[in-house]
C-alpha cells in the first residue's frame, strides 16, 4: 500500500487552520478520497463505558452513512467505536495516529487499521517506523480536529487527552458536541464552550441539517414542569428543590420523569442540566 508524505501547508483542509497548527510532514496511508468533503472527529476514552462505546458507534455509522468521513484517533475505546462505526455504514474514516503509519497501536487494532487502510486514510505527524511515546499523543491530538469540521467528545477523564482535542476545535473555532456524563465533558458543558449533544441520532441529525422532531415544550404547572424551569441554569437536587419550592423526594422523582422524556440530563457531578430545542443539542 503507498504511503505519501505531505508537509501540513500541503493540505487544504490543514492549510485554512493557518498558525494554530504545527508545521509538520505528514506520512498518509490509504485512499486520498478521504480527506475529500465534509468530516466529524469523534474522540473519546479509552476505557469507555458500554454506553459511550454505542454513542460513539451509532453517530459514527450514521454520519458515515450520509457521507460525512469519520475522523479519530485509532485508540481503544471510542475511538475504536468510530471507526468501526463508520465501516459499518460503509463510509469513509480517518486514524490519526500517535506512531507512525506502519505502526499497528494498539497492536489489537492492526485488523481495523487494514480494513480502514481500504477505506480511508491512516495518518500520522510521526516518521515511519515510529514507536509508540507518550508525549506523541498531546501532538497528534490538534490534527484530529484540524481534519473534521467539528468535534464530539463522546466520554472523557478530568485530565483526558481528549480534552486537548477539544481545545484545538475551540482554537479553531469549530463547533464541539459533549455527551454529558463524564467529568471532562461535564466540565466543558458547564463553561458553555461545549454544546450538548444528549442523543446519537439527534446529534447525527443536527450535523447532517436534517429535520427532526422536537422535544415537546409544553408542561403544566405539576413538579416536572417547576423543575424544568428551575433549571434555566444548571443545579444538583437540592439547590432545584430550594428553587422550586419542592421537598427533595419530589424533585428527585421530577428529574427522573424529565430525563426519561429527554428533557433533562444528569451530569457527572450530580448536577442537572435542561434539554432544549431539537435533536438534545443545546447552545
Amino acid at each position: 500500500m503507498k504511503t505519501w508524505l505531505f508537509h501540513s501547508a500541503e493540505l487544504p483542509r490543514l492549510l485554512r487552520h493557518g498558525q494554530r497548527l504545527a508545521d509538520r510532514e505528514l506520512e498518509l496511508r490509504g485512499d486520498l478520497a478521504a480527506l475529500d468533503g465534509p468530516a466529524v472527529a469523534i474522540v473519546g476514552a479509552r476505557a469507555a463505558s458500554s454506553g459511550a462505546l454505542a454513542f460513539a458507534r451509532e453517530l459514527a455509522e450514521r454520519l458515515a452513512g450520509a457521507g460525512r468521513a469519520v475522523v479519530s484517533g485509532g485508540a481503544l475505546g471510542v475511538d475504536g467505536a468510530a471507526h468501526e462505526g463508520a465501516l459499518a455504514g460503509r463510509g469513509r474514516t480517518l486514524a490519526v495516529l500517535g506512531t507512525g503509519v506502519d505502526v499497528a497501536y494498539p497492536e489489537r487494532h492492526a485488523a481495523l487499521f487494514a480494513r480502514i487502510v481500504e477505506r480511508g486514510l491512516l495518518v500520522s505527524p510521526f516518521p515511519l517506523g515510529s514507536p509508540v511515546r507518550p508525549g506523541n499523543f498531546p501532538t497528534r491530538n490538534p490534527f484530529i480536529a484540524a481534519l473534521a469540521d467539528a468535534l464530539v467528545v463522546v466520554e472523557a477523564g478530568a485530565r483526558s487527552g481528549s480534552l486537548g482535542t477539544a481545545q484545538a476545535a475551540l482554537r479553531f473555532g469549530q463547533p464541539l458536541f459533549c455527551r454529558p456524563g463524564s467529568p471532562g465533558c461535564d466540565a466543558l458543558l458547564l463553561s458553555g464552550r461545549a454544546k450538548l449533544a444528549a442523543s446519537a441520532e439527534g446529534l447525527a441529525a443536527h450535523l447532517l441539517g436534517a429535520a427532526v422532531a422536537p422535544i415537546a415544550e409544553a408542561l403544566g404547572e405539576d413538579d416536572a414542569g417547576r423543575v424544568l424551569r428551575a433549571l434555566a441554569s444548571v443545579g444538583d437536587a437540592p439547590t432545584l428543590a430550594a428553587r422550586a419550592g419542592l421537598t427533595l423526594p419530589r424533585v428527585l422523582a421530577a428529574l427522573l420523569e424529565l430525563e426519561l422524556a429527554g428533557r433533562a440530563v444528569r451530569l457527572s457531578a450530580g448536577q442537572y442540566l435542561a434539554v432544549s430545542g431539537s435533536a438534545g443539542i443545546k447552545g
